[in-house]
């Protein structure tokens, strides 16, 4: 047809309507082309014979027309370079009711290979169609004509919050949905009410339709893939006046939920409360550094921006940090803030973050075991391995890095001491993992490395520590350091008290004839801050003491160091 000019296209388009004049009944009618077969992207169409549209697109409508009614109508589909109307490939006759307004929607598929499942073409016929919404309002016609999607049902989440249409299949219309002229979002559910993650929104007050009356139109296809690539599902809407179709934007809507839990590490003075927002909205109000929420439902399958303020904040224009989440239907999260806000203050300086953890678990594998997940959450902490020196277990959580989570590891609910270790082995701190005495049996938790361990290098802000995040969120439980040293293979104990400590430091040694050379205190760089002058063991105890009054809060090392090797104790200051 495109040797045709466009006086042709006119003349031939103009014998229907001159048969309508000349007719004392009329119909009016409108035709959208909805088949999203590629072969049909342009077609003709002639009535009894005579050329009506001539290279009709996919996704546009005529205005409403007047045609004969009471008669015979021959409507035959021609693909786009046909010349009469011996080329149709498709033929069906009507005959339309004197008074009644129509929509005829040319829907399925020409071909027979290629698409999946074929649904053949068709013209699918509404007889009470509107070209005006009866009253005020949206009149809205909806169409199924999308060959490869389920039946389904449709809510609006904007403003009716409340389904819509139910058990619409294929080829199906449904009656006219009167509405305000207001924006909607319309979400697709199969028809058991699970949703697709189909959302779509329809701001027909921003449009200005009110008093309008829309034809909306499933198209396209869900699975381009198995249908020859052909255009991807949508909704789109045909006006009274015709033209292209008017796609209806896509939006994400949420396709289920997902469990999450949230705890706030973050050692920074500036984030020792902070408000979270999800998506523009204040969801957690107040969450202090170094505790955690409790299991919080959210939508998954859809973008979350997570904003996080300082506490009392008024708005989310009061957000410091924004993140941007997409989670998994029924998943289970835990999600650590950590890092620094201030641009100084703190050596090394971590960008705050949302450290995320995807299988989370929030109850143990088995009933008499605790599940430990391990984060490593101390900015000037470098990289360090977990012992279990009680059992011994030995190494359980091996080159951990700041940020990282390790895990889970699944012990038998009892009572633990869990060494903190340089990756050279040289102890950082030991802290007593007391699970069966918490009445931790069934529970799923986790042991965070927080605050830090050179203070005076970060504002003087917390001292670094090991503490513990229920499931069932609050505050976090610190683990207390373990007092003494107890090294199995050593000739000798030692015992250091009151650990933290605040100025005297005391060791007590109890050793069979031992040579000391010398007890040294080091900081977490390694550099000596304290000695004592050597002195001789014998057999019985010895009693000798530090003045720490002057040091810095932070975790400090002290080393024996004797004949038989060099045991080492972590020690706390803490004014």
């Amino acid at each position: 047809m495109t040797m045709r000019t466009t006086i042709e296209r006119m003349a031939l388009g103009a014998a229907l309507l001159l048969s309508t004049t000349l007719s004392a009944q009329e119909a009016r009618l409108q035709v959208i082309h909805n088949c999203a077969d590629l072969d049909a992207a342009l077609v003709d169409v002639y009535v009894n014979g005579a050329l009506l549209l001539d290279d009709f697109a996919f996704r546009t409508a005529t205005e409403f027309l007047s045609v004969p009614a009471e008669a015979d109508l021959e409507i035959a589909i021609a693909r786009d370079n046909s010349t009469d109307v011996s080329d149709a490939v498709y033929t069906e006759n009507f005959t339309l009711a004197d008074g009644r307004t129509y929509v005829m929607v040319a829907s399925g598929l020409l071909n027979t290979s290629g698409y999946e499942p074929v649904q053949e073409f068709s013209l699918l016929v509404f007889d009470s169609a509107q070209e005006t919404a009866a009253t005020t309002g949206v009149d809205l016609l909806v169409l199924h004509g999308s060959t490869d999607a389920p039946t389904v049902d449709v809510f609006e989440s904007a403003v009716l919050n409340s389904g819509v249409i139910n058990d619409l299949s294929y080829g199906e219309f449904t009656g006219y949905l009167n509405v305000p002229a207001l924006d909607y979002q319309f979400e697709i559910q199969l028809s058991d009410g699970t949703p697709t993650g189909l959302g779509y929104l329809a701001p027909l007050g921003t449009l200005g339709l009110n008093g309008a009356a829309l034809t909306v139109l499933a198209s396209g296809f869900l699975n381009p893939a198995l249908n020859s690539d052909g255009a991807s599902f949508g909704l789109w809407a045909a006006r009274a006046q015709g033209g292209a179709l008017l796609e209806l934007p896509p939006v994400q809507v949420a396709t289920g939920t997902a469990t999450v839990q949230v705890i706030h590490n973050s050692a920074d003075a500036a984030a020792a409360v902070v408000d979270v927002y999800i998506n523009d909205e204040l969801a957690i109000p107040d969450l202090a550094f170094r505790t955690a929420t409790g299991q919080v439902s959210l939508p998954s399958g859809v973008d979350l921006n997570i904003g996080v303020a300082p506490g009392n904040s008024t708005s989310s224009a009061d957000v410091i940090a924004t993140f941007t989440f997409n989670l998994d239907v029924d998943g289970k999260y835990i999600i650590v803030a950590n890092g620094t806000v201030s641009g100084s203050g703190y050596d090394p300086v971590q960008p705050f973050n949302l450290d995320v953890r995807a299988d989370a678990r929030f109850s143990a594998a088995l009933n008499t075991n605790t599940d430990v997940l391990v984060y490593h959450g101390a900015t000037d902490a470098p990289t360090v391995d977990v012992a279990e020196t009680s059992v011994p277990a030995g190494i359980v959580v091996d080159d951990i890095s700041y940020s990282q989570f390790q895990g889970y590891l699944e012990l038998p609910t009892a009572d633990y001491e869990l060494e903190v270790r340089t990756t050279d082995g040289t102890p950082v701190a030991r802290y007593d993992a007391p699970l069966e005495t918490l009445s931790l049996d069934g529970r799923a938790i986790t042991v965070l490395a927080s605050g830090f361990l050179n203070t005076a290098n970060n504002s003087d802000g917390p001292s670094f520590g090991l503490w513990v995040a229920r499931a069932s969120g609050g505050d976090l439980i610190p683990l207390e350091l373990s007092v003494g040293l107890n090294e199995r293979t050593a000739p000798f104990e030692a015992t250091v008290y009151p650990n933290p400590s605040n100025g005297a430091l005391f060791i007590d040694l109890d050793a069979s004839s031992t040579s000391v050379a010398r007890v040294q205190l080091t900081d977490m760089s390694g550099r000596v801050v304290s000695q004592l002058s050597a002195f001789e063991l014998s057999k019985g105890s010895t009693l000798a003491s530090m003045d720490l009054s002057s040091f810095a809060n932070g975790l400090y090392t002290l080393s024996v160091i004797s004949d038989k090797g060099v045991r080492s104790v972590p020690v706390q200051v803490a004014h």
